[in-house]
Formats: C-alpha cells, structure tokens, sequence
C-alpha cells in the first residue's frame, strides 16, 4: 500500500462524527406527514444506473445513497462512508463504511455491494448514459469486510462529487439478478436510502416512505414524500396555489414578475452549473460536415435578448459551454462573443452563403424540444431571428418528454433544445459529456483531438496544466459548433413557508431528508 498522505481524512471526513447534525434539532415529527414534490417529467427509469435526467434524480437520491452524500447546502460529506483516505499520489482511495448502513429489507450494506455495483455500472449490458464518469477507475477491490479501495488511472480531485451522483450508488444485488429490469417496481425494490418506494402510478405520482433500516433513520423528519411529474408549468403553479404542492420544480417564466412581487418570501432563485443550448445532428445532412452552417445560426441569435427579454429571470447570455462558477477554471469564449451585433449579423450571412443557402434556397430545418412553455418560446423566438436574418425555414415540434428523449437517442431529429447540468463542481463533468464515447452525446460530435486532451487532463497530477488541458478541450469544442450554447440556468423553485431545511445552492440538490415540514 503506498504511504497515505499526511491529510488522510480528506474532503469533510470531519463531518463523519456529527453526520446528520447542524441546525437540524431532533424530531421525528409526526408519523404521517407527507410533503408534495412537482417533478416535471414521469421518470424514464428507477435504475440509478440508466437514469438519465436531473428530474429523475431527485426521486434516485430519496431511494439510494453513495459512499458520499450530499448535505443540506450542496456540499459534500459522508455517506454509507464512515471516513476515508487517499494516497499521496492521488491514485488509491480507501473508503471504510459504516457498520450500522443497511437496505431496506435489512440486510447490511457492504463493500461488496458497492464494488458490485460499480461495476454493473459501467457493463455494457446495462446501458447507462453515465458510465464514462466511471472510466478514471480502473480496478475495485475489498481488501477487508467494510472496506472499498478504488484504484484510479490518475489523479481526481473530484472523486468525491462524481461519488455522490446515482452512476455510483450500490444496487441490491439479490434482488436484481431475481427480478432483472423490474427490480425497481414498488413491492420488490430494495434500496439503502432515507426512503423506499412503495407506489409508482405512471403519469400520476411516485410515492416513496421512510426506510427505518436507514442508517441515518432517527433524523429524517418527513415520513412520506410524493412526487407529482407535472410537465406543463403554469399546470404545476395552479396546483401549487391550491395548495397541492409543498415545492415546484421549476416557474413559469412569463410569470416570474408577478410572482417577485406577490409571493416573494416563497420564490428562490439561485445561480445553477448549468448551460441551455441547442444541439445539431452531425450524423446526417444539413449539419453533418458543415461547419459554417452551424456557424451562421449561432451568430445569427441574440442571447441578451432570449435570456433577458424571452426568459428574464436571472439568466446570463451563453457564449461557452462550461458554465461561469467552476473551480480552477476560466470559461473560454469565441472571438466573436465580443463583436458589436452588426458586425456578427454580417459574419452569419456571409456563413450562411459559404454553407450553399441564399433567399432562393434557404435552409428548411425542424427545430425540436420537449413540451413545456418556457422551451416554446425560446424556440419561437430563435426561429424569427433565423428567419429575419438570414431566411431560415424553422419548423418547431413538440414532444412528450420520454418520447424526446427517445427521438435525440436516435438521432433522429435535426435540432433540438437540451440542457447540461454539472454533476460536481469541476470542469471534467462538462469536458467529459462531449466526448465521442459519452452516453450523453447525443449530437454524435466526434472529434479525437478532444478527447484526447480530456484524458490527459484525466491524468494530470499539476492543477494548472490540468486546467489549461481543459481550457483547450473547450476552445477546440467552441471552433467546431457541435452545440449552440444559449444561456446559463438559475435555478427557479417556490417552497412553501412550512417547509423548514431547503438551502438554495448552486447544484440545485435538495433531498427530502433533508427537509421538514412545519405545523
């Protein structure tokens, strides 16, 4: 074993003997207190394996917890992870779990749980759109019972967030090699969370109760949560008004005025590692291998309109794929983002031109998102700007949220609207999601160069050539347009004043252990 580095109990390991403490004073609170989530969109999967949206994840980290786990603001600390060490060379992480953590049948949660777990992870067989997170571990071992070590392929300071996202939570194994795929319906799943499914009525709600196997049990307030997939937002207002819901996901936008000036104490709005973009087809024509295309229609929007006027609430113009906020990282931009407006409208016509398209031969494109008000009109807007300024035919479609997502898997649309979310707070988990081998890709942008520099940077022990790695990675990806970045997220959420707990942060992640409800 390698000598461990001086600081063995690293990243909040602090955390390990008052885990669960803070302002959060003892109370059980009263047995059938339920609190109401609106979720926007019906869950594509339970799996935490192939679970692909920010949505869903919300349900995942109520059922399931990782060897880390995220606290009430956002940050980092212990999960089933007692404490942990890292070696000198930032290569081997022993992780000890704890020895009270148990699923919700009972049984005991073990490192061979997890190292089960990952590895099912990351087998092609299951399909996950995540396991490139995994790919910087390269061997698990259990050395002893209640003890995981991860061996990595080089040094990752982020380790510890990639850790705390469902791609790396332990799943029952028992359970999933007896009931395959239905593993995750109510009445066979097990998990290790705060809570456990017990009802899943597809379009309806899914309804989770308090797992009193849980190792953290005695400190989680709320005894039931439902989650309510309400897609239309100014739907999940309504209901939020009537008193159906404790908490929404998410605003309508053209209502956030009104709602600043008569429900202000139940608004919070917060800066979010997140970037709105669209996203081209580079399999097929027009966009495949058509640069100045892509090019021209990026240049051609106004993003301080669309994310000013269009959106207006809080959200900052989008030149660059990594968002604004990431540790030791300076965002790049084109060269252009600084032009006045004239002058990038003349670069998007002359483009537009070079790309084979005129007023007697425009392009005809059909620019496609999931339903929801906010994305209508972004879309709206996005297509009259192509069309004023360079004679772009847009059609937009709409679509159900599971259909979407099955239609950009495809690659079966030509544009389309998608949002990335970061997963931790580091460059990597943007750098990575565009890469050739990514889940995630959905463009089908393939470029070897880039992701030639993200493995490098994968493996770079000095913080500043691994950051200038990545600074590079993005430049390369800004040169060739396999994205539209369009604004950077805040954000958006009206909670009720009787629910106690909900911390605002940047990663938006606020599970329901965490939370209580008030008399």
């Amino acid at each position: 074993m390698r000598r461990l580095h001086p600081a063995v109990v690293l990243l909040l390991c602090a955390f390990a003997a008052v885990a669960g403490c803070g302002e959060r004073e003892r109370a059980d609170g009263p047995p059938a207190s339920v609190l109401h989530r609106g979720n926007a969109f019906e869950p594509e999967t339970l799996d935490p394996h192939r679970v692909r949206s920010v949505e869903t994840f919300n349900i995942i980290r109520d059922l399931y917890e990782g060897l880390i786990a995220e606290q009430p603001g956002g940050e980092l600390g212990p999960g089933v992870a007692e404490t942990w060490t890292v070696s000198e060379d930032g290569l081997t992480w022993r992780f000890r779990l704890r020895d009270n953590a148990r699923w919700s049948n009972g049984d005991a949660v073990t490192a061979e749980d997890f190292a089960w777990s990952l590895r099912r992870a990351v087998h092609p067989d299951t399909g996950s759109y995540y396991a490139q997170m995994l790919s910087v571990i390269e061997d698990i071992s259990v050395p002893e019972p209640g003890v995981l070590v991860l061996h990595l392929s080089g040094p990752t300071p982020y380790l510890p967030g990639l850790l705390a996202q469902p791609i790396a939570y332990p799943v029952h194994r028992a359970t999933v090699e007896t009931h395959g795929e239905r593993f995750t319906r109510p009445g066979l799943n097990v998990s290790n969370g705060a809570y456990r499914i017990v009802e899943w009525e597809a379009h309806s709600h899914v309804r989770v109760e308090r797992n009193l196997y849980y190792w953290n049990d005695e400190r989680t307030r709320i005894h039931a949560v439902v989650f309510h997939p309400i897609e239309a937002e100014s739907t999940e207002l309504a209901r939020y008004r009537a008193g159906d819901l404790h908490m929404t996901r998410t605003i309508p936008v053209q209502q956030y005025e009104w709602l600043q000036r008569n429900l202000s104490d139940e608004l919070h709005v917060t800066p979010y590692l997140s970037t709105y973009f669209y996203g081209f087809n580079l399999t097929k024509p027009p966009f495949q291998g058509n640069l100045p295309l892509r090019k021209a229609l990026s240049l051609a929007i106004d993003r301080e309109v669309l994310a000013e006027q269009v959106v207006g609430s809080g959200e900052v113009p989008a030149y660059a794929w990594v968002t604004p906020g990431i540790d030791n990282y300076e965002t790049q931009r084109p060269e252009w983002a600084d032009w006045p407006r004239d002058q990038r409208l003349a670069e998007a016509r002359r483009l537009y031109a070079e790309a084979g398209y005129s007023a007697r031969n425009p392009l005809r494109v059909e620019l496609r998102y999931n339903t929801a008000e906010s994305h209508r009109r972004i879309a709206v807007a996005i297509a009259s700007m192509w069309r004023e300024q360079l004679g772009v035919e847009a059609t937009l479609h709409n679509e159900e949220w599971q259909v979407f997502l099955n239609s950009r898997q495809s690659q079966q649309l030509e544009v389309y609207r998608s949002g990335w979310v970061g997963d931790y707070n580091d460059a990597n988990t943007f750098a990575e999601a565009m890469m050739s081998t990514h889940g995630l890709n959905d463009m089908g942008w393939k470029n070897e160069e880039y992701d030639q520099l993200v493995v490098a940077a994968g493996r770079e022990r000095d913080p500043a050539a691994r950051r200038e790695l990545l600074e590079q990675a993005e430049r390369l990806l800004l040169s060739e347009y396999p994205v539209m970045p369009i604004y950077y997220y805040v954000s958006k959420a009206l909670v009720k004043p009787t629910v106690g707990g909900y911390v605002p942060n940047v990663m938006n992640v606020h599970p329901s252990r965490h939370l209580y409800l008030r008399d």
